[in-house]
Parts: structure tokens; C-alpha cells; sequence
């Protein structure tokens, strides 16, 4: 519910950003399509577009900068979070959390750095940084110990470089036209992602624009994700008389020679 409110006070936030016509952004990225092949090794995303400012007139100095921020967020998934416990020298799973949306991947480029562009509440309602994702527990639990498996969430995934931020990564020249690069990472997962850019001046939103990026396996790991998907039981037939094959004739060469 928290969730949704904050959606539902999204538009409210961007609507009143600004009295009178509002500028409009016009984004693109270097690549809609990312294949994953098996030498995949990540790949630098660049994002780039122009300011269209009201009656195409130049960006007024007495309205102050703009700020750029650019997310770029992999598709939802639900993910199970444990926490490990030693016990008797031995590390044990203990309590354990379950998540029922968190993002795949989420990426955030700046300007300037986020705490400086927008405030708390904005934050939170655009998810504007890696501390104002709304995470979605699928069970209540006491505020500390959410808190606590959302630190371990995140910090997982930041250590994995599946989360990161990169203040002052956007360029904007002449306040019209901006650029960013992120980096795709090689571990990414697969799915349709979202490049979301946010033009942001004086702390409000005043104009946001998505962009859709398809990234996919290609070659034969397509093939094989493929036929695990939709040929579950005839895929694993398949590996496990490949696995008695190659082992038996380990076992034949090792005899032999």
C-alpha cells in the first residue's frame, strides 16, 4: 500500500513542478538491444538526449540549473534473502526474508549527487537512489529487522555490481543537450529493462521520459536457456545422460592410459 501511494503521488509531484508549460526531455540510449553470447564480458551503455524548453527558446539563467538523473532498472523478481548464524564454528542458515518485487539491476547516473539534486521525499516517490528503492517484503515483520534484510538486499547486490550509483556521470552542455554512461556489468540478468531520465530543477521533477532496452541471450546460450524454459523434463534428461556419457568416458580414457 505504501508502495502505491507513493506511485499515486508521482504524477501530483510532476504536475505541479512548475506553473505554465514545462520543458520536455528527448532521450535515447547507444543500444535497445544487449546479446549476451559466451564471451560476453558487460557493455557501457551510453544515454544521451536534448532539453526542449517551451516555444523552443533558450534555457533562461534567472530560472536556475537543471539537474539530470538517469535510472536505468532491470526487470522484478522475487528473491529470498537468508541470514547466515555461526553456530558451533559452523555457519547455518537463520532467520530468512522474503522479497515478493525487487529490482534485477538498478543503475542511477547524476548530475550532481542525488542528496544534493532532490530531497527525502522525492527520493522515495521516483526511487531516485539505491536508499529510496521501495522494496516489497512479502511478509510484515518488525521495522528493524525489514530494515536490516533491506541494508543485506542491497548490500548483496551492490557488492555484486548489480546496484551502484554514479554521481556526477551525467554532462549537460549549455543546459539543452546531457549524456551519461553506465556500465552493463557481465552477470547482468535478461529481460526488458527501463531507462528512465528525470529533469529536475530547484529539487522538483519537471519532466520524466522512459526508454525500453532488450537485453537477451544470443547463440547457443539462447538455445540452451531456451530449451530449459519451455523442455524442462526433455533438458534434463538430456544433461543428465551427458553427464553419464562424459563421465564413463573419463573413466575409459583414465583405464587406458
Amino acid at each position: 500500500m505504501r508502495r502505491r501511494a507513493l506511485f499515486l503521488l508521482a504524477p501530483l509531484l510532476l504536475g505541479q513542478a512548475q506553473p505554465g508549460p514545462k520543458p520536455l526531455l528527448v532521450p535515447d540510449v547507444s543500444q535497445r538491444n544487449i546479446e549476451i553470447a559466451y564471451s560476453f564480458t558487460g557493455a557501457e551503455l551510453l544515454l544521451f538526449g536534448a532539453i526542449l524548453y517551451p516555444g523552443g527558446r533558450a534555457p533562461d539563467p534567472q530560472d536556475g540549473p537543471v539537474d539530470i538523473v538517469v535510472v536505468v532498472k532491470g526487470p522484478v523478481q522475487s528473491v529470498l534473502v537468508r541470514e547466515k548464524e555461526k553456530v558451533a564454528g559452523i555457519w547455518v542458515n537463520a532467520e530468512s526474508m522474503r522479497y515478493r518485487s525487487a529490482p534485477s539491476f538498478y543503475a542511477i547516473a547524476s548530475s550532481r549527487p542525488i542528496a544534493e539534486v532532490v530531497d527525502e521525499r522525492t527520493r522515495a516517490i521516483f526511487e531516485l537512489g539505491v536508499s529510496g528503492l521501495q522494496l516489497s517484503p512479502a511478509s510484515s515483520a518488525l521495522p528493524d529487522v525489514q530494515q536490516r534484510f533491506d541494508h543485506g538486499l542491497v548490500d548483496l547486490r551492490t557488492r555484486g555490481g548489480l546496484y551502484y550509483e554514479a554521481p556526477r556521470a551525467v554532462e549537460i552542455t549549455d543546459g539543452v543537450l546531457y549524456r551519461a554512461r553506465l556500465a552493463i556489468p557481465a552477470r547482468v540478468p535478461v529481460g526488458r529493462f527501463t531507462a528512465e531520465t528525470f529533469l529536475i530543477r530547484k529539487g522538483r521533477v519537471l519532466a520524466a521520459a522512459v526508454r525500453p532496452i532488450d537485453i537477451r541471450k544470443s547463440g547457443f546460450e539462447r538455445f540452451v536457456a531456451h530449451s530449459a524454459d519451455q523442455y524442462s523434463v526433455a533438458y534434463g534428461l538430456v544433461a543428465v545422460a551427458l553427464s553419464v556419457l562424459f563421465g564413463w568416458a573419463a573413466g575409459a580414457l583414465w583405464r587406458r592410459f
